[in-house]
């Protein structure tokens, strides 16, 4: 009995030592660079695949026929003649920058108010059941219902754009942060006590840390609807003083009866919205799930 109590500590500390260096090797293997050629065939190629094969229906579409109205189906060479044209005439980027800048600066604007509003809701009972349901009904209202009364309050200028922006992704930002708060585990906030950090401090430093994931998906959500609105307030509320917008661009084609035009401003608001959810939050996602340990580098 003596001999096998001896030896058992010994056992037990080199399977220990083992199981580190497994593990060490796991987190080796998973900080190495991801090499080319799987990133070509798993993140690459897929949606290059799709595109082209939406090309290759669309253009399957006119070439046999089936839409033989140009009018309402322009070919794709004929999108991208509009779009070249564009390009050269020096507008292309104009389009773009107006109605991202303005999206952006009103998503911003969103989330100083948003988010502050989502704490207090998430933590003061009182404020949570006197303007949480307001919160989730303004969520679901759709954006474009704001349009009217934006241009009847502010008039035709950029405030009423800015108006329906916020409108549009403050709820959403706020009830992410909500949802967030409300998947903290008590430990954290007993734990955050205990080391002293109450208040704003355990706000801080506990609450708003741990509610990321929530927090992240309001974002992501609350730049969905901003992008919406705006593009329904520039269709709408169009004016020759606000500029030339991808909303405004597509009513423009309605009203010329030009589907090619139509066809690019889908496309340009298409992209525009891909980019900005691969170019920030997408990677911001991934942080805040791999900080966590939910997603393994590949």
């Amino acid at each position: 009995m003596a001999s096998t109590e001896t030896t058992t500590p010994g056992k037990d500390a080199g399977d220990l030592a083992g199981l580190e260096a497994g593990l060490d090797a796991l987190e080796t293997q998973q900080r190495g660079r991801t090499p080319f050629r799987q990133t070509l065939t798993q993140k690459i190629l897929p949606p290059v695949a799709a595109v082209l094969l939406v090309l290759a229906v669309w253009q399957a579409l006119v070439s046999f026929e089936i839409v033989d109205d140009p009018t309402k189906l322009p070919a794709p060479s004929d999108v991208w003649d509009v779009v070249h044209q564009a390009w050269l005439r020096g507008e292309l980027l104009g389009y773009i920058w107006t109605s991202v800048s303005r999206g952006l600066s009103g998503f911003l604007l969103a989330l100083v108010i948003g988010t502050p509003l989502g704490l207090l809701v998430a933590r003061v009972r009182f404020v949570r059941a006197a303007i949480g349901p307001i919160l989730s009904g303004l969520q679901s209202l759709p954006s474009v219902a704001w349009v009217p009364p934006a241009v009847i309050w502010l008039g035709l200028n950029n405030s009423m754009m800015y108006a329906v922006i916020l409108l549009g992704a403050v709820p959403s930002i706020a009830n992410g942060l909500v949802s967030g708060v409300d998947q903290v585990s008590p430990l954290y906030l007993r734990a955050g006590r205990t080391l002293g950090a109450t208040g704003l401090k355990g706000t801080w430093h506990i609450v708003l840390p741990a509610a990321l994931p929530g927090y992240v998906a309001g974002l992501k959500q609350g730049w969905a609807f901003s992008w919406r609105s705006l593009m329904a307030a520039e269709i709408i509320a169009s004016f020759p003083d606000l500029g030339v917008g991808l909303g405004q661009l597509l009513e423009n084609g309605r009203n010329a009866s030009d589907m090619a035009m139509v066809f690019e401003a889908i496309l340009l608001i298409l992209i525009v919205g891909i980019a900005i959810d691969l170019l920030i939050f997408s990677p911001l996602e991934r942080w805040v799930l791999r900080s966590r340990g939910l997603l393994v580098r590949s």
